[in-house]
């Protein structure tokens, strides 16, 4: 049976042990998330505390981490939503995503709207992909897909 969690107090505190353990085992993203075979940006955010494992990939994520069964048995658990208490983020990567939103926000809403019509982007039905590319004037630069389901609004 598939349990909830109503308070994200137990889920931060396993991110917490779990993100300590990755240093300790100078484990990867990637290498967690290869464990648990899935991608990289699920099995981050799940690790992370948003969102719930299955059960196989609960139990190797904690195996590899040396983490108990409570904690294979919490990466279970459908968490409450949210990383991002209060207002405007203070850590300075968390920051630039919020400025981009305020910046080009409306800019997705008019295009998607535009394209798609009256609706909403999935976050659950979701993908996100994160790549290093380099930047033919120098440097590096980071290209972030994000492809949700679109779910149009419907009169009832």
């Amino acid at each position: 049976m598939k349990h909830a969690q109503f308070d994200p107090a137990a889920r931060q505190a396993l991110a917490a042990e779990a993100v300590e353990a990755k240093l300790r085992k100078d484990l990867s993203w990637q290498q967690i998330a290869d464990a648990a075979g899935l991608s990289v940006a699920f099995v981050t955010a799940a690790v992370l505390g948003q969102h719930a494992l299955p059960e196989p990939a609960a139990r190797e994520v904690a195996e590899l981490l040396g983490l108990d069964g409570d904690a294979a048995l919490l990466l279970q658990t459908i968490p409450t939503r949210g990383s991002l208490p209060g207002g405007t983020p203070t850590d300075p990567t968390i920051y630039r995503f919020h400025e981009m939103l305020q910046v080009y926000g409306t800019t997705l809403k008019a295009l998607v709207h535009e394209q798609f019509g009256d609706g909403i982007i999935s976050a659950i039905n979701f993908k996100l992909d994160v790549k290093k590319v380099a930047d033919p004037e120098g440097g590096e630069r980071a290209v972030i897909t994000l492809d949700g389901k679109y779910l149009p609004t419907k009169p009832f």
